[in-house]
């Protein structure tokens, strides 16, 4: 078997102290390397933290967002060459008056590799990006970036295949959201999570409102495409919600590598076994694809909203 070693983590950010946010991913990262890992994913906006950001004015949001070439990443960067690991961190990205909810990929190499969320709705200041991200590795296989809801929308996951990636690297900050879906995730009581019942706050980060509904589509993703899915989360208090963790490594079978139920800080550590990848069901699938039939995935049908408008809107779908 060709194995590569990787970590997903799941951690809960200090709002706007990015340098104790640093301070956390340099200790897990080591933690990581130390276990074997070759690759550590950190999660969305992991550096800044992310849910309370929606409060700030444009202009605080100016005042706390760093260039992708800047020191704060620059840090990340270094630290990845000492490790002779690549790392990958959320962050607020300030860019030509622009901010993105972007996150860099540090490879050992020198190189950093920067996705801007295609699917931005934090912020009315936060805009989104307009290009897939997808590279070589160190380590011979192709890797992408979809940030958080990138994951939701199908077309994303499939472009991100089709440009070469077999892992995918797929940081968020979800679960315990308040959708507005019947059926759909539901807010987990801070109570809960300040109560300490590690029992209770456990059952509920595994039940409906967290693992639960990532099972619904998250191993469809990795199954469809053929690719590695590397799931990193955000755990704990998030401005007035919980993010529920569930860190976990999917292979192009949509089955789980490895995961953590632990409703707290964690790195999960698993083995990719790479020769799936080449007859893995969803890749071969890829294979039997209908390119002329599928023009209208790319005509406007007239419902389409901007990323903010489409996640916040109370209006039902006509069609």
């Amino acid at each position: 078997m060709n194995l590569f070693r990787s970590a997903v983590v799941q951690f809960e950010p200090v709002p706007n102290q990015p340098s104790a946010n640093l301070a956390t991913v340099e200790r897990l990262a080591r933690e990581a390397v130390a276990g074997g890992a070759r690759l550590v994913v950190f999660p969305e906006m992991c550096l800044l933290g992310y849910w309370h950001l929606r409060r700030h004015t444009a202009e605080r949001l100016h005042e706390l967002a760093s260039p992708a070439d800047g020191p704060l990443v620059g840090r990340v960067l270094a630290l990845a060459e000492e490790l002779d690991v690549g790392i990958g961190v959320g962050f607020l990205e300030g860019a030509d008056g622009k901010l993105f909810n972007s996150y860099a990929v540090c490879l050992p190499t020198g190189d950093v590799h920067v996705h801007r969320k295609l699917h931005a709705f934090e912020h009315e200041a936060i805009a989104s990006g307009s290009s897939y991200t997808v590279f070589d590795t160190p380590w011979g296989f192709r890797a992408g970036v979809l940030i958080c809801w990138d994951n939701n929308l199908v077309e994303n996951v499939r472009i991100t295949a089709l440009l070469g990636a077999t892992v995918l690297l797929a940081p968020h900050q979800t679960g315990g959201t308040n959708s507005r879906s019947p059926h759909g995730m539901k807010p987990i009581p801070l109570e809960l999570w300040e109560s300490g019942d590690a029992a209770a706050i456990e059952e509920a980060f595994n039940g409906p409102n967290g693992r639960g509904w990532l099972m619904r589509w998250l191993p469809a993703r990795a199954h469809d495409n053929g690719l590695f899915v590397l799931f990193s989360n955000g755990v704990g208090r998030d401005d007035d919600e919980v993010r529920t963790g569930n860190a976990m490594i999917l292979d192009p079978y949509g089955r789980i590598v490895a995961e953590t139920p632990v409703p707290a800080e964690s790195v999960v550590i698993g083995d990719l076994d790479l020769e799936l990848v080449p007859l893995a069901t969803g890749r071969r699938w890829l294979r039997g694809r209908r390119p002329e039939l599928y023009g209208v995935l790319t005509e406007r049908t007239g419902d389409e909203l901007d990323p903010r408008a489409a996640r916040f809107s109370t209006d039902p779908v006509s069609r």
